[in-house]
């Protein structure tokens, strides 16, 4: 039995056949830096083309999932917001890859997590559309995605507060304050 990402029903994230519960181990990752990485997935043999998990509350991260899954000419590539998703986000958090640091790309066996999600992404695209144009060759590279994801945390932050949004949607307390100087 295959049962969709984010089902309730099992504690995997993806696919999962009956009878075995695989393991992750969470990617490394800096508080707020969301530097993330690669780590084994629950997704053996599935036949499902990636998946971006974004935040959308993020109008950045909005755009960028959205063109990405348009216009970025990667074979079934998939959107979901992970700020909507509460059990798809929830079960990825019990494996410790929270939103609050970043995007992630759950392809097949693996969950790529901030910098090395979105290098992954751009690494494969061939775009159509301008800003991925100017973004593939940027963040395709993997040393320099990590040198610059912090700043794309910075500016989604910035975004969130905006909108008076929470940086992760799963904390408890009052939204994020920008200051007005930086």
């Amino acid at each position: 039995m295959t049962r969709p990402i984010g089902d309730s029903s099992d504690n995997r994230v993806g696919s999962a056949t009956a009878g075995g519960v695989g393991t992750a181990t969470p990617a490394a990752s800096t508080a707020g830096a969301g530097s993330g990485g690669a780590a084994p997935g629950p997704d053996p043999g599935s036949s499902r083309g990636p998946v971006l998990i974004f935040d959308g509350g993020c109008p950045f991260c909005r755009h960028f999932a959205e063109l990405s899954e348009l216009r970025s000419g990667i074979p079934g590539l998939t959107i979901r917001d992970g700020r909507a998703e509460t059990a798809l986000r929830q079960q990825l958090a019990r494996r410790g890859y929270h939103l609050r640091d970043g995007a992630m790309v759950l392809d097949g066996e693996q969950v790529l997590h901030g910098a090395a999600a979105i290098a992954w992404l751009c690494e494969r695209m061939a775009p159509s559309a301008a800003l991925l144009h100017l973004l593939a060759p940027l963040l395709g590279d993997s040393r320099r995605s990590q040198a610059l994801y912090p700043l794309l945390l910075l500016a989604r932050r910035a975004a969130l507060g905006w909108r008076r949004l929470p940086v992760d949607p799963d904390a408890s307390g009052a939204p994020l304050r920008v200051p007005t100087r930086l």
